[in-house]
């Protein structure tokens, strides 16, 4: 390939002083987005939010450990809680594990939770988990999935244990 290169004045070719102040800029460019980015603060993920806002709000509640799109937590009155992300169907989830037979401390965290979660009142969380939970028996059946408040609710038994989530979907 034959390249025509015409002489400057102080005896440079034009490509060389082209191509040199492509990199000079270039490399300008670079250490200001570098600089940008390093003095931005670090941004916490909404998930993380959520979790301290319940730690500080619900008594006896603490936060434990994340793992992937999942922080757990832990409170006296559940066996297990966690609260869920950004999933294939949901934007946001809390889960709970208790005792076959719930008792009101059950009640009142998972209400609680919830409406601090998905920012519903906490009558409605009440009215909506207690529901769920108490329709599970001889004629619905172990497992009863339901939607309350644009919330979707799902209770499963075994034979030790009693379990709720709640999701809301992610075009809501």
């Amino acid at each position: 390939m034959n390249r025509r290169v015409f002489p400057c004045r102080q005896g440079a070719s034009v490509t060389r002083t082209f191509v040199s102040r492509l990199r000079g800029a270039a490399f300008i460019a670079m250490i200001g987005l570098f600089a940008a980015l390093a003095a931005s603060p670090a941004h916490a993920d909404q998930c993380d939010d959520i979790a301290k806002q319940l730690a500080s709000q619900i008594d006896g509640l603490k936060v434990n450990f994340k793992a992937a799109n999942v922080v757990y937590l832990s409170h006296p009155a559940t066996r297990e809680l966690s609260l869920g992300c950004r999933g294939k169907n949901y934007s946001i989830e809390l889960f709970a594990k208790g005792d076959r037979k719930p008792k009101p401390e059950f009640y009142q965290l998972v209400s609680s939770a919830a409406a601090i979660i998905f920012t519903v009142p906490k009558d409605d969380t009440t009215t909506g988990a207690t529901r769920c939970l108490k329709r599970m028996g001889i004629l619905r059946g172990d497992k009863v999935s339901m939607r309350f408040r644009r919330l979707n609710m799902e209770c499963t038994r075994s034979k030790t244990e009693a379990s709720i989530a709640i999701t809301r979907g992610k075009d809501e």
